[in-house]
């Protein structure tokens, strides 16, 4: 499954794209009470969620490659991969439950007043948890140079 940790690096970015503008439509839907921001916050949360199902999927491969790149003699840090992919499925999995959450209160027609503004906190600190595990991943590639050519050339 080399082919699916080979998309890690360009998928990535989506859903830490749509989830940080989940949380800023989030924010922006609360305080300004427009519909809009509401309906486009959910979207952008759904989009996040799917897209970090794939990220967390690439990445799972990504890391079986590397454990092998290991076991030829590269310089893997392992800790930290183990660390960055302990983060991202937390990520997932705190978006998944928001999204989760989100969705019952809206069929349940409880997404109102301060059940609103308990989400806009919640979703800050799910903010910090795409800033961690990014920070994790981005120290991966430009600290260690895990996925790059350099690291390729190091296995020969």
């Amino acid at each position: 499954m080399e082919f699916l940790a080979q998309l890690h690096p360009r998928i990535v970015h989506f859903p830490v794209a749509f989830l940080t503008i989940y949380v800023l439509l989030e924010i922006t839907g609360v305080l300004s009470k427009k519909d809009f921001f509401q309906k486009a916050a959910y979207l952008f949360l759904l989009l996040g969620v799917l897209t970090a199902i794939a990220a967390v999927i690439t990445g799972n491969q990504a890391a079986d490659i590397a454990a092998r790149w290991k076991d030829k003699g590269a310089v893997i840090p392992s800790g930290l991969i183990s660390e960055h992919e302990e983060s991202a499925t937390l990520t997932l999995w705190y978006f998944t439950g928001l999204l989760v959450l989100r969705t019952v209160l809206i069929l349940k027609k409880k997404f109102t007043g301060p059940v609103q503004y308990v989400l806009v906190v919640l979703a800050v600190l799910g903010a910090s948890f795409i800033y961690r595990t990014g920070n994790q991943g981005g120290n991966l590639v430009y600290d260690h140079g895990v996925g790059t050519v350099l690291k390729k050339e190091e296995i020969k």
